[in-house]
């Protein structure tokens, strides 16, 4: 009888580059109003299934890597927020991910490191007083902070 194994590994030294215009360290959102904005984070009932990045409203957002983008995605049915209800699927270097509340300028082809993607929609506007940030989340829903 044959033993079949399984195999999970992460994309080795795989890295985000900057994401947005006025945070090249790619700083996370910590504690604010709303919560935490870390991997598995406390959303009432739920966790939080991704990792926010700093990023002020209508701030310049660039791919982490070469890239190619794969659509836009909607990511609330809940038409007060509809304001930030925009974002992105992506993938690159093995991952696949989705980017949260921009704006995509386009929404396929292939793009390379540091070329700009879209902008920053106005997070403000949805949720005062929460720290402005774009929510990065793998395909998966797995965790993506060792990436950053």
């Amino acid at each position: 009888m044959k033993k079949q194994a399984s195999v999970l590994w992460v994309c080795e030294g795989v890295k985000f580059g900057q994401l947005c215009t006025g945070n090249p360290e790619n700083r996370r959102r910590t504690s604010d109003l709303y919560g935490q904005g870390h991997y598995g984070a406390s959303r009432g009932g739920r966790l939080h299934k991704g990792l926010d990045v700093v990023c002020s409203d209508g701030s310049t957002v660039y791919a982490p890597f070469n890239v190619t983008l794969h659509g836009k995605l909607t990511v609330y049915t809940d038409p007060s927020k509809v304001a930030i209800n925009e974002g992105l699927n992506l993938r690159g270097e093995g991952l696949c991910f989705k980017l949260f509340y921009i704006r995509p300028d386009k929404t396929s082809g292939s793009v390379r490191k540091g070329t700009r993607i879209g902008t920053m929609l106005p997070i403000q506007s949805v949720y005062p007083g929460i720290t402005s940030h774009i929510h990065i989340q793998m395909c998966d829903r797995s965790d993506p902070t060792p990436y950053f």
